[in-house]
């Protein structure tokens, strides 16, 4: 990203002598996902990385002087919020909001590590002011049990006081996994963080990592979330990234030392995240995820020219080409007729040892003994993915961003699809297209998968989504809207063999 383009976010927080949290992380995170940082400090602490010794609280016309240097001149497209340690700090913030229409993301710094409260009962009243303006909250547990009064000991409790802070004006809270461990009794190899909004509810697991040097976590994690946002990515998006961002700097945080000795180090977040063992698996459960994954589809080769059809003659127009794996997706049928179709499909499928996936209607693709299906994200909520695997088909799953990556990758599939590529008419879709340079990424992201493109993809411009050397490549109407469909799956595949 050029500097011309760089989206600007503000930490509104306090500062931290030690260099470990505080704006200091703030300004890490930021600058590592793209992004300017811009700084309105709100407390001079006096801590390290064992203790708070002080919190020194600007004035209300120090922390407002500093909004008005900055407000016109470099306006914040997201304000992420720590520290607010006096009433006049949230009075000046709230003050600002009733001219702002960014995004304000709270993270909820409200106790020291060591479990001391560093705000008042008055401070914290005047808080919740905030909330109606507030995008995303980002408290651990003590914090949640602060700002609700309810104690929080299993999931469901959990739960309930996220809904809670929902019911008092905030769109969206993650509930940070941090102290979650400690509610657990079968210890584990996950940390796990609950998502809510008016939206979507999920659980994101992240491996754990055996490390002192951890200092700053929430900080980085906020900051992240509010850069990923400054730059248009969902919410759900921006959540993903943030923990891929925090994961990614546990993994390169350091220690000190000093004249006092090895000391606990800061996270130390690099660049945006692009390793696969940063993203974190999401579910709807607080559960470990499960370690199965559905049996591979390259068994005989690459995936290949991979046509997306709605009735079961097409493939006895294209199969005989050397097409070796189709897609059945039926929108107009319902009953014995499109079971019927479907049985035919798997006929034809067998008498060309081709690989038939079958779009949307698990149950008969398990009855009928298909080689595998294919499922939307939004089909995800009703099929029953273990039966599916249970059976021994093969799943593809349809993936458009960061969240419905980190969505697939928890269930493990045979390949994963990636679309649109090019703006397509076939379906309505909200996801601006992801263009080759994209497609690279996601496949670089997780390349123990086949990838499938999909979205958009003609004649003319297959040969460019071939050469990114993609398993599959999918298209509903380039073929079966064609003048003459078998040419044109002939040069597909001509390309693609090139």
């Amino acid at each position: 990203m050029s500097s011309a383009n760089k989206p600007i976010v503000w930490s509104v927080a306090g500062s931290d002598c030690s260099g470990l949290a505080g704006q200091v992380a703030d300004i890490r995170a930021i600058e590592a996902l793209g992004a300017h940082p811009c700084t309105i400090t709100t407390a001079v602490t006096a801590q390290n990385n064992q203790q708070v010794l002080a919190v020194n609280a600007l004035t209300a016309e120090q922390v407002k002087s500093q909004f008005d240097a900055i407000k016109d001149a470099f306006p914040a497209r997201v304000i992420k919020v720590g520290l607010l340690p006096t009433k006049d700090s949230i009075q000046v913030l709230n003050d600002f909001l009733e001219s702002y229409d960014g995004s304000l993301i709270l993270d909820p710094v409200m106790m020291s590590t060591s479990g001391n409260t560093l705000v008042t009962e008055e401070t914290l009243s005047l808080y919740r002011n905030l909330f109606s303006r507030t995008t995303l909250i980002t408290p651990n547990l003590p914090e949640l049990e602060l700002l609700t009064g309810m104690t929080v000991s299993d999931e469901q409790s959990i739960k309930d006081a996220a809904k809670h802070l929902q019911e008092q004006g905030i769109s969206a809270v993650l509930v940070k996994g941090g102290h979650i461990e400690k509610l657990k009794s079968d210890g584990g190899n996950y940390l796990h963080d609950y998502f809510i909004s008016e939206q979507q509810e999920f659980w994101l697991h992240s491996l754990k990592q055996e490390t002192n040097n951890s200092r700053g976590t929430g900080c980085i994690l906020s900051s992240a979330i509010s850069a990923a946002l400054a730059q248009s990515y969902s919410l759900e998006d921006s959540v993903v990234i943030g923990k891929m961002l925090l994961n990614q700097g546990l993994r390169h945080g350091y220690d000190l030392t000093t004249k006092i000795g090895r000391q606990r180090g800061p996270l130390k977040p690099l660049c945006w995240p692009d390793e696969a063992r940063d993203l974190p698996l999401i579910n709807y459960s607080m559960r470990e995820p499960e370690e199965g994954s559905f049996l591979p589809c390259t068994e005989k080769k690459e995936i290949g020219l991979y046509p997306v059809v709605d009735r079961a003659k097409w493939l006895e127009r294209l199969l005989p080409l050397g097409v070796s794996t189709i897609q059945l997706r039926i929108k107009d049928m319902s009953g014995e007729e499109l079971e019927q179709e479907i049985i035919e499909a798997q006929r034809v499928a067998r008498e060309y040892n081709a690989r038939l996936f079958i779009n949307d209607y698990w149950e008969l693709a398990i009855k009928h003994g298909v080689y595998g299906v294919h499922l939307g994200q939004e089909d995800l909520v009703d099929a029953d993915v273990e039966a599916i695997r249970q059976a021994g088909l093969r799943l593809g799953l349809s993936t458009h961003c960061y969240y419905e990556v980190a969505r697939a990758h928890a269930i493990k599939p045979s390949y994963l699809a990636c679309g649109p590529v090019y703006h397509t008419d076939s379906k309505d879709m909200p996801w601006i297209p992801h263009g080759i340079d994209n497609l690279k990424k996601w496949m670089q992201l997780l390349e123990g998968y086949p990838w499938v493109a999909i979205g958009g993809i003609n004649l003319e411009r297959f040969r460019e989504v071939a050469n990114t050397e993609v398993s599959g490549i999918a298209m509903i109407s380039a073929i079966t809207q064609a003048e003459d469909p078998e040419a044109v799956a002939k040069s597909m595949m001509e390309m693609m063999t090139a």
